[in-house]
């Protein structure tokens, strides 16, 4: 008798046992289905996200390319709108004649037209004319244009094609592409800066600016200077070109660098395909803007009358 109680224990104790047991067996499945459930509405969840990402792409991929009518229009959309937002668009080297912007536009080469600007009035005064320059010193000239580097190769070019001018041009700038193209280092873009604003004679300039630009607006895919000058050329009337090539560069300068475009505060983003590259949030955008965009001074020591920025200063830094 005195070892029932005991017994019952037992038993009780058997029996809670059984009961936990069976309890957490009962809530396994519950858990591991609850689990189950929510994996898989994680899985619906961003396999609809992935889904919807790959619509947009693949309607964006899809979407009607634009005809070559359509990109006309825009392109010449574009270069209205430049108009009214560069109306004082201007060569940026600072020149008087002919040859100074011929001199000044082969030292630009792989520098700033700052740095050109600060350099030429020394250089000027010691060589003003090609008869000058063609009877330099070569280790003198070098160190007038050393500030622009690639000092050597510049100077030797400036002897050559002063000589040039002396002997076969009488010590005069050409104003025919033919024979600009034929001094020691001038190449198109040189002669068609020289041609547009020293003679009037219309010509597209295709600096590394230009180049990034057009491709970005797609109104071409070439890289090659020359492609891309004579499929640039097709699309504007004549009349356009040295003005186009002027909004052009001053736009990237100013706003839609390499690097970083400032999108949000671009004026033509609404007719830009290549909008987003760079940032997009207006106020961000607008401390990247250069120039008298963002306030500062510009390239120029003599900048035009209708220039609303400030004159470079004169120092080389």
């Amino acid at each position: 008798m005195g070892e029932q109680p005991s017994v019952k224990r037992k038993k009780a104790a058997k029996g809670s046992t059984g009961k936990a047991v069976t309890k957490t067996a009962a809530t396994e499945p519950a858990a591991k289905s609850s689990a189950k459930t929510a994996a898989k509405s994680t899985a619906k969840s961003t396999a609809k996200s992935t889904a919807e990402t790959a619509a947009k792409t693949t309607a964006k991929t899809t979407a009607k390319p634009e005809s070559h009518l359509a990109m006309v229009r825009r392109a010449r959309r574009i270069n209205r709108e430049l108009a009214e937002v560069y109306p004082y668009a201007h060569p940026e080297l600072d020149f008087r004649n002919p040859f100074e912007l011929l001199v000044a536009t082969v030292l630009s080469a792989q520098t700033t037209d700052l740095r050109v600007n600060q350099t030429t009035p020394a250089l000027f005064a010691k060589y003003p004319t090609p008869e000058d320059m063609a009877a330099a010193v070569p280790e003198e000239l070098e160190e007038a244009v050393r500030p622009t580097g690639f000092f050597r190769a510049k100077a030797k070019s400036l002897i050559g094609l002063s000589t040039a001018l002396r002997d076969r041009f009488d010590g005069e700038v050409p104003g025919r592409l033919e024979d600009l193209v034929s001094l020691p280092g001038v190449g198109r873009k040189t002669a068609n800066v020289v041609l547009g604003n020293a003679f009037g004679v219309p010509g597209l300039t295709v600096d590394t600016h230009f180049g990034r630009l057009v491709r970005r607006w797609k109104w071409t895919a070439q890289e090659d200077p020359e492609k891309v000058e004579a499929e640039i050329a097709a699309i504007f009337p004549k009349s356009e070109w040295t003005m186009l090539s002027h909004r052009v560069i001053f736009h990237g300068r100013r706003i839609c660098h390499s690097r970083k475009p400032a999108c949000g505060a671009c004026p033509i983003a609404q007719l830009c395909p290549s909008y987003g590259e760079g940032e997009t949030d207006p106020e961000k955008a607008r401390k990247l803007l250069k120039y008298e965009m963002g306030g500062y001074p510009g390239q120029r020591l003599s900048p035009p009358a209708d220039y609303p920025g400030k004159p470079a200063p004169a120092r080389v830094e």
